[in-house]
Formats: structure tokens, sequence, C-alpha cells
């Protein structure tokens, strides 16, 4: 078939991306801006691939329930394609069937990665989320045409679309974002932190951060981006880089950091062990340990960018047994792993009682990283993951190491895109055991 034609298809699923599934002939085409059960109409756009082919809806035949009106009028079916701007590719679905779908992929990649079903629900990120899921971000990444003009990009291309609100943004950044007119550099990315004033910082791509997995600049950034602001959850003040690294939605920080509190209790935390925090930012989730584990609380944050590092030192000062430290966690476990093995041959349990605690980014932790914390036998290790397929490969290579997935739970912090975030729980076996006949001792 050639591209640019148009066939009417019938969407049986959801792919993780934020793409639809359908079938044509036998064959799988892979079409976003759509919902299961839609017959829509769409535009061939790639049948390279013997396997599947790619296609863009141009019009819905017979619309799902769940279909409402884009939240973002310039992403709307009914404009073309090529003019839809990126970042909202569930945003003409109802809220609660965008949870529905999330719940599924997860599941979904739980089943095909790790062998294994799971049973979770995406929970909402609060209780004074907007009713339609819109509002959240704090941080915003625009570009700049050759004219000056600055928008987003178009939905799978670099091509900057011209737009008149921006819907997922706060208001505040919403407003500063449409009245940034034209600009030089590359990229603009507008920051809300707590104060309410919105900062503008202009790239170019000689000047850009290293960007993570989450949509935004991630850990370090160019001078631009060094004013130093402060962002609080759980009541507790953070110091970080404007132009670094800090949670997008405005109520992902408290939430997430009250779903490790949780897990950290659940789990019998023990404050006392070496206690890791890896890719560990401006030490969020471990002042959630120290905040579980007291004043006393042992834990060591490890983060790549300096800065981060910087002020994670500055952000753990309660806690006298903090450390922050500048390293590559590949790097950091790796010399752990071969400290603990030490020159007698004989391994150490200095891990043995630890909670160790990833966040790393979308593309995940990998078998290595994962396999250099099962070397160090910690019992419980909690995993902060942003992409649901990373995470269940890295349960299935955490199950194969002799660790078992006990808790799950999803959260909606990117409301109106594919994206969810999800807390695993892990111990190692027997550790579980061992910990209940402890505390039927007591």
């Amino acid at each position: 078939m050639d591209t640019a034609e148009t066939i009417d298809l019938e969407i049986t699923g959801v792919a993780h991306g934020g793409i639809f599934v359908a079938r044509h002939e036998g064959r799988v085409i892979f079409v976003p801006d759509a919902i299961p059960g839609e017959r829509v109409r769409a535009r061939i756009t790639d049948a390279s691939r013997p396997a599947f082919w790619r296609a863009e809806a141009v019009e819905v035949l017979e619309a799902a329930e769940t279909r409402r009106p884009h939240i973002w009028p310039e992403a709307d079916i009914d404009r073309a394609p090529h003019e839809r701007p990126g970042g909202a590719d569930f945003g003409h679905i109802r809220l609660d069937a965008q949870r529905e779908l999330k719940a599924r992929v997860l599941r979904e990649a739980f089943e095909r990665f790790a062998h294994r079903p799971v049973d979770v629900v995406v929970e909402a990120a609060g209780a004074d989320e907007t009713p339609d899921g819109t509002g959240w971000r704090t941080r915003l990444s625009l570009h700049v045409g050759p004219d000056g003009a600055v928008g987003p990009y178009a939905a799978r291309s670099h091509d900057i679309v011209p737009v008149t609100s921006h819907p997922l943004a706060a208001p505040a950044l919403a407003e500063a974002a449409l009245a940034l007119g034209t600009r030089r550099g590359d990229r603009v990315d507008l920051v809300l932190p707590a104060d309410g004033q919105v900062r503008v910082i202009e790239r170019t791509d000689a000047s850009r951060p290293r960007r993570g997995a989450r949509g935004g600049p991630r850990r370090g950034a160019d001078t631009a981006g060094h004013e130093v602001i402060v962002e609080t959850a759980r009541g507790r003040s953070f110091r970080v880089d404007a132009g670094g690294f800090w949670q997008v939605h405005r109520l992902a920080a408290q939430t997430l950091a009250d779903a490790v509190a949780k897990a950290l209790v659940s789990t019998g935390f023990d404050p006392d062990a070496a206690n890791l925090d890896l890719y560990g930012g401006v030490g969020l989730f471990a002042a959630v340990m120290g905040e579980v584990g007291g004043s006393s609380t042992r834990v060591t944050t490890v983060e790549s960018a300096s800065r981060a590092t910087h002020h994670a030192a500055r952000n753990l000062r309660d806690w006298g047994n903090a450390e922050a430290i500048t390293a590559r966690v590949d790097r950091f476990l790796a010399a752990e792993v071969a400290e603990a093995s030490g020159a007698s041959g004989s391994f150490s349990d200095a891990y043995r009682e630890a909670t160790v605690l990833l966040d790393p980014p979308r593309a995940g932790a990998g078998a290595g990283v994962v396999q250099a914390i099962a070397a160090l036998a910690p019992r419980t290790v909690i995993y902060v993951a942003c992409d649901p397929v990373a995470l269940a490969r890295d349960t299935a290579t955490f199950q194969a190491e002799g660790y078992e997935l006990r808790d799950l739970r999803a959260l909606d912090l990117f409301p109106n895109s594919h994206h969810v975030e999800a807390i695993a729980v892990f111990e190692r076996d027997g550790a579980r055991a061992a910990t209940d006949s402890a505390a039927s001792r007591r």
C-alpha cells in the first residue's frame, strides 16, 4: 500500500507510547488520536515494515462513548495531523477512561515482559486535581523557529506549530508562554516554582542540559538555568536549580513522597542500615527516608549531576548520617559490589537490612544496575518508575535475581498524556518471613 492512502480501521487496543492498535488484512496498524472500540479513517504514513504500519487518524467514523472534545483545541482530530501539537495524546479521552487505558498498558507490559499478572488501578494525583486534568504543568519547554516564533512541536515531528493556548500548563505558566513573542536561541523553558513567579530560560543547542526521560530539563543546566529556586513537599523546602529536575505536575512531588513514605513504613524501614537513594536528584526521597527513620537515619543519595548533588547535601542537612555523592549510579554500584566482595572472597552483608530506592530515567535502570543492586542483597527495593515497559523489564530482572514484587501502585501524574508513574516494592526472597518472625518475637 502506498503512503498517503486512506483506509477505514476498527481500533481494537492501546499500545505503549500513546498509540492505538488496529488490523488491516492481517497487518497491525498503529494509529494515534483514536480510542479502542472506534472506527476511524486513517492515512498511511509508513508502510516500510512488514510487521506493522503506521497511520494518522483523519476522521472519526464511529466515536467511542468515552471520546470528548480535545482539551487542547489545536490538537483535536478536526485539525490536520501535521498541525496538531504533541504532549496531550490522551486529551480526547474522558479522564476515567484514560486511567483505565494506562492501567491496561501497565498490566500488558507486566504480562509480556515480567511474565506475571498485576492487579493495578491508576490513581489521581491528588484530591484537588482539576476535573478535566488540566492546569498541572509547572515546567514547559517550547521551541524557537528560524523566524523567532515560539511554540510546541507537532506530534511525532520537529515542526513548530502555532497555538493560542497551553491547557496542561498552570495558568500563570500558560499566560507567560503566550506572552513570549519572538525569541532567539533554540528553545525556551518556563518554570513555575513554589513562589509563583515564572522563570524564563532561553536555551541554545550548545547550552542545553542533558535531557532525562520526563520531557523537560533534568539534572544539570546551562548558566541561564542556575538560579536557585525553592520547591516544597511534605512541608519541607528543597533547593533546586531553576533549570534542574523537579517533578512537573504541581502535586507530583507531594504525591510521590507520600507514596514512598507509606512504602517505607509498610516494609519496616531500618534507619540504621546502609540505605541508598539512587538517581537521587536534590534529595526528595532521601529526605522522606529521613522523615520516616528519624534524625539519625543513614542514607546515601547518588546522582550524576554535581549541582543537584550540591543541593541535595544542603537539603539533607537535618540528618547527620545523610551523604550526597556525585557519581553515575552504575559506577557507584560497581564499586560497592567490588568492596562488598572483599579481598578474602567472602561477601559482606553490609546492605542486608537496607532499603534501596531508585528513580531512574524513562529508559529504566537496566539489567546491569538491577543485578548490581541485587548483588548487594538489600532487604527492600522501592522503584519509582515513569515508564511501564522499562519497569516491567526491570521487574523481570529483579525476579530472576531473587526479589519478589510485593506491591505496585500507579499514579496519574501526567493527565491527558499517555505517561503514567508507578511505584513498585520488591523484597528479597525470605526477607518478609524474617521480618514477620522478628516482629512476632518482640
